[in-house]
This record gives C-alpha cells, sequence and structure tokens, in this order.
C-alpha cells in the first residue's frame, strides 16, 4: 500500500501550513483568550477553497476527498486548534446539504457557505443526553409549511453567530418539505434533519 501523498495532496498541505503560520499561528491567542470568533480569517480560508473541501464544485465546493479534508485540517490545527475545529464543523454541515439535500437546498445554501459569506453549525449534543443521537429529546412538529422545535442544543460550535444550522431533531415522520433534508439522512425512530436559518 502507498502511503506517499500526490503533488495535490502535498500542495493542499503547504497551502494550509502557510494560512496556518501565516493567519492563524499569530492570533490564535488573543482569539481564545478575547473569545473571538475570527471571522475574516475564516473568510480567507474559505478563499483558498477551506469552505467547502468536500462540496461539489457545481455550488462553489472543492470536491475534495475526505483524506484531502483530513490533510488539510491537520496543518491548520497547528495554527490554531479551535478555528481549525469550527472549520471541520462548518464543512460537515455543508456536506450533509450537499449530499442529502434537494437540488434546490443546494442552489440556497452552498454557495454562501462555501465562501463563508455564511456560517454552519452542526446542532447534535443535548443537555441530558451528549452527543447520543438515539436519546435526542428536541423535537419538531410541523405547522403549515414550517416546523415547530421545542428543546435545547448544548456545545454548538459557532453557535450565535452561524447563519445555518443543521439540527438534529425528533419528528417521527416521512414526510419531506423545504427544511427537511432528505429521507436518506433521517435516523432511527424517527429521527431527521433539518436545516433551520
Amino acid at each position: 500500500m502507498d502511503f506517499e501523498l500526490s503533488d495535490e495532496q502535498q500542495a493542499f498541505q503547504a497551502t494550509a501550513r502557510d494560512f496556518a503560520q501565516a493567519e492563524m499561528m499569530p492570533r490564535a491567542r488573543e482569539w481564545d483568550e478575547g473569545e473571538i470568533f475570527p471571522v475574516e480569517t475564516l473568510r480567507k480560508a474559505a478563499a483558498l477553497g477551506f469552505g467547502g473541501i468536500y462540496v461539489k464544485e457545481d455550488v462553489g465546493g472543492s470536491a475534495l476527498t475526505r483524506l484531502d479534508a483530513t490533510i488539510i485540517f491537520e496543518e491548520l490545527a497547528q495554527g490554531c486548534t479551535s478555528t481549525a475545529a469550527y472549520i471541520s464543523i462548518h464543512n460537515m454541515a455543508a456536506w450533509m446539504i450537499d449530499r442529502y439535500g434537494s437540488e434546490a437546498q443546494r442552489r440556497r445554501f452552498l454557495p454562501k457557505l462555501c465562501t463563508m459569506e455564511h456560517f454552519a453549525s452542526y446542532c447534535l449534543t443535548e443537555p441530558g443526553s451528549g452527543s447520543d443521537a438515539a436519546s435526542l429529546t428536541t423535537r419538531a412538529v410541523r405547522d403549515g409549511d414550517h416546523y415547530v422545535l421545542d428543546g435545547a442544543k448544548a456545545f454548538i460550535s459557532g453557535g450565535g453567530v452561524s447563519d445555518i444550522y443543521v439540527v438534529m431533531v425528533r419528528t417521527g415522520i416521512g414526510e419531506q418539505s423545504d427544511a427537511v433534508l432528505r429521507t436518506a439522512m433521517r435516523g432511527p425512530k424517527g429521527i431527521s434533519c433539518l436545516v433551520v436559518e
């Protein structure tokens, strides 16, 4: 088995390393101590293709692999671990919309997520049940064209700043709406994933 990085992967790695050293490392302490969400730096990272690493190109993503993303995140984490962690979460939320969203959802949300004009968060963890999806209690009830959510989430990276929240809720239904990602995203016992603006 060949464990050597390709020339392209080495280029991603070098780009991420240079960015981490120049843009993240000198500010990491200030960001942590000041509880600063570094919007401009995140948007600079997105300009390098790090806002939609494994999102398809037709909506502005980089269409890279998970291994490519791992190489990028590893380098970014050397500059600022918490900022790199948020970038990985933003990418996970964008990927979920890309993979499971309808074409209309993809076109509506992903271009601005890939540029980080908009930020995304993933919302699973709850007080009392942690990150155990099977134990979540947040519910969503259909009310006309919308859902009413009832519950609490905790430890949401980017919470309070993000524009888009990919929220795991208990619906117990199989219907489709503009907010719910496709049926393939549904988990056990009626758990659905809603995109909340």
